[in-house]
C-alpha cells in the first residue's frame, strides 16, 4: 500500500491529498478550524481579495434550488491590507504546514497586478488564483474572463510580478472555454482552476420579481457537477497545464469523476455550506474508493 497514495504535486503546491476548500465557501478557515484540524487538507483557497474592503451585494444574497445554491454575495472581503496584516498571519501561526492559495480580483488589470504583487510576498501563500470569472460583481469579475485577449494580457501582467505560481480560474459562462484556457496558457499561467459558478436567476412567484436583490447570482452545488466534468474534459484537450477541478463535489466519488475527466486536484465549494465536515470526509473516503477501483495512487486516475 502506498503511504503517499493521495499526494499530488502541482506548481507551488506540495499537497498531501488533492482536496482543497474553494474560495468563497471557507472564509479564512477559522470557523472550520473549530470542527477539525485544517492540516488534514491538501490546501485551502482564501476568500477572493480586492484592493479595498467590500461589503458585498444587497440582501437577500442567497436562495436555494433543487440540490443547489444561488448566491450573489459579491466578493465580500476585508481588503488586501487586512488580509496581509491579519488573516494570512493567523493561518501561518495556527496551520504552518498548510499551503495557502490566495485569490484576487480587481476592477482593472492594474489592480490585479498590484494585488498579486502584494499577496505573493506572504510566506504561507504558495500560489494565487486569478478570479477573472466571478459572476456576482458588476465591475470586473466575469468581464475579464470572457475575452481571450484580456485573459492572456491579465495573466501576463500578473505573472510578471508574482513570486508564486498563478492559477487562472475560468468562468463557465463563455461560448468556448477551451479558447479561454489556451489564452491563459499563452499568458504564462501555471495552472487552471475550473469552473466557477454558472450565472442563474430565480423569480418570486408572489411578487414576480427576482429573489436575489442583485437579480442574478452564481449557481453552485450538485447542479454544477456534470457541467464541470464536461468542461474539465474539454479543456484537458486544449492545454497541458495542471487543472484544479471544482463544481458539485460532495463525495469522494464526485472527486474521482473530475479527476478521471482530467483534473489534477479538486476544490470543494458549496458542499462546505451543507456539511462543514465534507472535506475531511472526502479525504478519509478516497483511499476506499481507490481500493474499490483497483487504483494505486490518486495520480493514476489522471493517466487513464
Amino acid at each position: 500500500m502506498h503511504m503517499n497514495r493521495l499526494a499530488v504535486q502541482l506548481p507551488g503546491l506540495d499537497l498531501k491529498n488533492p482536496i482543497i476548500p474553494a474560495s468563497g465557501t471557507f472564509g479564512y478557515g477559522d470557523g472550520f478550524a473549530k470542527r477539525y484540524d485544517l492540516n488534514l487538507l491538501g490546501s485551502m483557497v482564501i476568500k477572493t481579495t480586492t484592493p479595498k474592503p467590500r461589503a458585498g451585494n444587497a440582501a437577500p444574497q442567497f436562495t436555494t434550488t433543487v440540490g443547489s445554491h444561488l448566491n450573489s454575495v459579491g466578493l465580500k472581503n476585508p481588503g488586501i491590507d487586512v488580509v496581509m496584516a491579519e488573516r494570512l498571519p493567523w493561518l501561518a501561526e495556527h496551520f504552518p504546514e498548510l499551503p495557502i492559495i490566495g485569490s484576487v480580483a480587481g476592477d482593472s488589470i492594474e489592480e490585479y497586478r498590484d494585488l498579486v504583487g502584494q499577496m505573493s510576498q506572504a510566506p504561507n501563500v504558495h500560489a494565487i488564483e486569478l478570479n477573472v470569472s466571478c459572476p456576482n460583481v458588476a465591475n470586473g469579475g466575469m468581464a475579464f474572463g470572457v475575452d481571450p485577449d484580456v485573459v492572456k494580457k491579465i495573466t501576463e501582467q500578473c505573472k510578471s510580478v508574482s513570486k508564486v505560481p498563478l492559477y487562472v480560474k475560468l468562468s463557465p459562462n463563455v461560448t468556448d472555454i477551451g479558447e479561454i484556457a489556451e489564452a491563459a496558457q499563452a499568458g504564462g499561467a501555471d495552472g487552471i482552476t475550473m469552473i466557477n459558478a454558472i450565472l442563474g436567476m430565480r423569480i418570486d412567484l408572489k411578487t414576480g420579481k427576482p429573489v436575489l436583490a442583485n437579480r442574478t447570482g452564481g449557481l453552485s452545488g450538485h447542479a454544477l457537477k456534470t457541467v464541470a466534468i464536461r468542461m474539465v474534459a474539454e479543456v484537458r484537450k486544449h492545454v497541458t497545464l495542471p487543472i484544479i477541478g471544482v463544481g458539485g463535489v460532495y463525495t469522494a466519488e464526485d472527486a474521482v469523476e473530475l479527476l478521471m475527466a482530467g483534473a489534477n486536484a479538486i476544490e470543494v465549494g458549496a458542499a462546505n455550506y451543507d456539511d462543514p465536515l465534507t472535506c475531511p470526509k472526502i479525504i478519509s473516503t478516497l483511499p476506499i474508493v481507490l481500493d474499490n477501483l483497483g487504483i494505486s495512487t490518486i495520480n493514476d486516475l489522471t493517466k487513464q
